[in-house]
């Protein structure tokens, strides 16, 4: 018998769903930081087993009130996963609550499939804390399991994978075993260097950009090493979001580029020479091609 199935991770932002996705699947899949809204698109993390395939998929964190189309979209992310998934896990924290008529919650009112509650962020809490949260949870809704957690310190992740394989279903094997995402290297080179953009800058230059990896290039250094030549652009929102980009005689966008390359050179396991620009589109938030072109519309 093999089990295999689709296993959505929702809540809202900043909740630790990246966190809790990369401990499960055991690979750094989504860009990580303290910073809420992280997390722009859907993304895949594969665990396969000799019996098992389970396919998580990380979603951007839902937004309360949207303000640009670029929010709508990541909404629409969110919403997708209420209808391609075999296991919803509804992530939350201990200082969290929803209104009633929240969108999320409705939406977990109409699922056809088993959800769990997944309560993050317990290891600093208190046990009589925890299981009033729990009964908060419980007074509300019927979860399938109720599990927490601390993704962080992957405190009580092994019993939710095992949960999870307990519900997963019979099914074949959708990916070849050996793949851990469905997408492509260039993705993950631009999900690290807007993880470096939000980690050195403030306020709203990290939100106000996107970035795009416009060249990819495998080639051999002269002592015959891998070499991955990589040109990415920074799209600002505003001229003098790119100055601040950039910085007085280029010094901070050359710290970004370092930075940015160490983590690459992690990631793909080889040297790299990265060249990084910075283009201003204004108003790319609520323009539809340019959104489409970054990856958030169909």
């Amino acid at each position: 018998m093999h089990k295999s199935g689709f296993v959505n991770i929702i809540g809202k932002p900043n909740v630790g769903k990246s966190t809790l996705m990369n401990a499960l699947v055991g690979e750094r899949m989504s860009i990580i930081t303290n910073k809420p809204q992280t997390t722009r698109h859907r993304i895949i993390g594969i665990v396969s087993g000799d019996d098992y395939q389970v396919v998580f998929s990380d979603t951007p964190g839902f937004i309360d009130d949207p303000r640009y189309k670029m929010q709508e979209h990541m909404n629409a992310f969110v919403q997708t996963t209420f209808q391609d998934g075999d296991i919803l896990l509804f992530m939350t924290e201990m200082e969290e609550e929803y209104p009633d008529d929240h969108p999320l919650f409705l939406s977990l009112k109409k699922a056809k499939v088993p959800v769990f509650l997944v309560i993050n962020k317990t290891d600093t809490a208190k046990p009589e804390e925890v299981l009033q949260k729990i009964k908060y949870w419980n007074d509300r809704f019927e979860f399938k399991e109720v599990i927490p957690i601390s993704a962080l310190h992957k405190l009580n992740t092994d019993k939710l994978f095992e949960l999870v394989l307990k519900y997963t279903p019979e099914g074949p094997v959708y990916y070849p075993k050996d793949q851990f995402t469905d997408k492509p290297e260039r993705f993950f080179v631009s999900e690290i260097i807007r993880e470096k953009l939000l980690e050195q800058y403030h306020q709203e230059i990290p939100y106000s950009c996107e970035v795009m990896v416009e060249s990819f290039k495998e080639t051999k250094t002269n002592k015959g090493e891998n070499l991955i030549r990589i040109e990415a652009t920074i799209y600002a929102n505003r001229k003098t979001q790119k100055s601040i980009i950039i910085g007085k005689g280029g010094s901070a966008i050359k710290r970004l580029g370092m930075e940015s390359r160490k983590s690459i050179e992690k990631f793909l396991e080889s040297k790299v020479f990265l060249e990084l620009f910075v283009k201003v589109k204004e108003g790319w938030r609520n323009d539809d091609r340019l959104l489409k072109g970054f990856g958030y519309k169909q």
